[in-house]
């Protein structure tokens, strides 16, 4: 079963470990890898819980406006393909 963390939990965690606790220990009272942990604090350090939100946020933001990007681009090539034949 594949469990979802919240940003406050991950940077918790992350905060543990600059405290001194031992990775493995950490990864074993949340259930994770060590490589999911390394991932985590790859991407979360040095964040507060508010930056981390925000940085969600921006992310979903940015992936919507890629999906629209691409549906015009392919529309785009699309009305191009049809005025480019003879009729």
């Amino acid at each position: 079963m594949k469990k979802r963390y919240s940003e406050e939990q991950i940077i918790k965690a992350i905060k543990e470990h600059e405290a001194g606790a031992k990775v493995e220990d950490i990864c074993r009272k949340l259930g994770v890898s060590t490589g999911t942990f390394y991932n985590w604090r790859s991407k979360f350090a040095g964040l507060e819980v508010n930056e981390a939100k925000r940085l969600r946020e921006l992310e979903i933001e940015n992936n919507k406006l890629k999906k629209l990007l691409a549906e015009k681009l392919l529309e785009n090539e699309a009305m191009k393909d049809v005025l480019s034949k003879k009729w």
